[in-house]
């Protein structure tokens, strides 16, 4: 995922630069969200609902040279009506609503139909600091 949301930007910058209060609290747990289309860095997009669709975990390991990839995989639950044609993954802190943090287009969308299981294999998911 080679963005980071404005909002996220804004954040790190009030709180580094301008010793600002935090408004985007740190969180234990970080959600993997799916998009049919994709959100850019102001937010939207348009993301899967339906079909039992959810925000999934996800745990990130130590991060080296600036990157940081999920240590274990992905796997959102077993669609129960077809989801659409998968274009993007975001990063959110909470598992509705809440702050997108990162924001990425996959590099193969992916159809996921009626009992299809969307997932990501460990280490598939990238995050790199810049």
């Amino acid at each position: 995922m080679p963005a980071k949301s404005y909002s996220f930007d804004n954040e790190i910058l009030n709180y580094w630069l301008r010793n600002q209060a935090q408004t985007i609290v740190p969180v234990a747990t970080v959600y993997a969200a799916l998009f049919t289309v994709a959100p850019t860095q102001a937010g939207g997009g348009t993301e899967v609902t339906g079909g039992s669709y959810a925000r999934t975990a996800v745990t990130f390991g130590a991060p080296a040279s600036g990157v940081s990839t999920n240590s274990a995989p992905v796997t959102f639950p077993a669609a129960t009506a077809g989801w659409g044609l998968v274009v993007a993954v975001a990063i959110f802190d909470n598992t509705v609503g809440g702050n997108m943090l990162y924001y990425g287009t996959l590099g193969t969308s992916k159809q996921v139909d009626n009992g299809d299981t969307a997932s990501f294999a460990s280490t598939s998911l990238s995050i790199t600091e810049q």
